[in-house]
């Protein structure tokens, strides 16, 4: 099967996202699940829930691999393509909300540090937790639901050889191609997607940390290192959104408008692929714990001084 230049790429961004978002983020629950036990502040409960997510997500990326590998074609069991759409997308969605949250929680404590410290508990980020994960499979189950009605339609075709003036139907795919009955459905489900999932998320996180910035720049008691750590996080974050998820989500409001699904969303899904590997660099700057972890870790390799620094510097 020859598999075009498209596809080929999609491969490459979905192996160089597991090779690298894998350790990083099994590192990374090693160290909260370790600090949790301990003692769990809020925005450790956050940043555990959202590496269980980037897990979830690299556990079925290979799944889509192997259809990148086969032209988009779904050679694999029936039952894995509704559940892999319905878990690749619920999770790319599920980092959106979190990261959200992560941002509330560092500006709360910023600008209210005294009120929020009464009501800074960790029940209250595991509700905010259990209240993202339904939110996130409830308006991705629209997923499941068409990707399974697609996978019916297509194998039918493709078992019973249904297909007219065609010897050799083509393969079924998984979740690319819709009736006009299904895009009526489908077409403002995305748009909600984009409103409620992506743009609302944005505008908080946007609102949160270009505030945290500026008190923070006031800030006179605060070290340089601490200060331009803080607004790694917050910028780290916002290039997250915009990198990882504007191409995809642009394409929910391009197909609503133009009445049919873009033919580059494929594409644009890639930049949401490689948040389960950017994220362990929010994690650098939102935890002491991961930079203690990987300042241990580095130790082995070098004893001195400035190059652990500079390791330190470019993590």
């Amino acid at each position: 099967m020859q598999v075009s230049l498209e596809d080929w790429i999609a491969l490459s961004v979905y192996s160089f996202t597991f090779l690298l978002g894998l350790p990083a983020n099994i590192l990374v629950l090693f160290v909260y699940v370790r600090k949790v036990r301990r003692k769990a502040a809020p925005i450790d409960v956050l940043l555990l829930n959202l590496t269980i997510s980037d897990l979830i997500f690299l556990a079925f990326l290979p799944f889509k691999m192997k259809e990148a590998s086969d032209d988009m074609a779904w050679m694999l069991p029936y039952a894995l393509c509704p559940l892999t759409g319905f878990v690749f997308y619920a999770t790319i969605y599920n980092s959106t909300l979190l990261l959200t949250a992560v941002g509330v929680e560092r500006y709360l404590g910023v600008v209210f540090p005294l009120r929020y410290s009464v009501w800074r508990r960790p029940r209250y980020a595991v509700l905010a937790s259990i209240a993202i994960w339904l939110v996130t499979c409830l308006n991705l189950i629209i997923v499941y639901i068409m990707a399974y009605s697609q996978w019916n339609k297509d194998a039918n075709s493709f078992n019973n050889g249904s297909i007219p003036d065609s010897p050799t139907p083509p393969p079924p795919t998984c979740y690319l191609e819709f009736t006009t009955d299904e895009l009526h459905i489908l077409l403002p489900v995305r748009l909600e997607l984009f409103l409620v999932l992506f743009c609302l998320p944005f505008l908080i996180c946007c609102f949160c940390y270009v505030n945290f910035i500026r008190i923070l720049s006031r800030l006179p008691k605060i070290s340089r290192r601490r200060r331009l750590r803080a607004i790694g996080l917050a910028l780290g974050t916002l290039l997250v959104f915009a990198v990882c998820f504007v191409p995809y989500n642009a394409s929910h409001v391009v197909g609503f408008v133009r009445n049919e699904s873009e033919g580059w969303r494929n594409v644009a899904l890639l930049s949401s692929t490689l948040n389960a590997c950017l994220d362990p660099f929010i994690f650098y700057f939102s935890s002491a714990a991961v930079r203690s972890m990987l300042k241990h870790c580095s130790c082995p390799l070098s004893h001195d001084s400035t190059l652990n620094s500079l390791l330190e510097f470019a993590l």
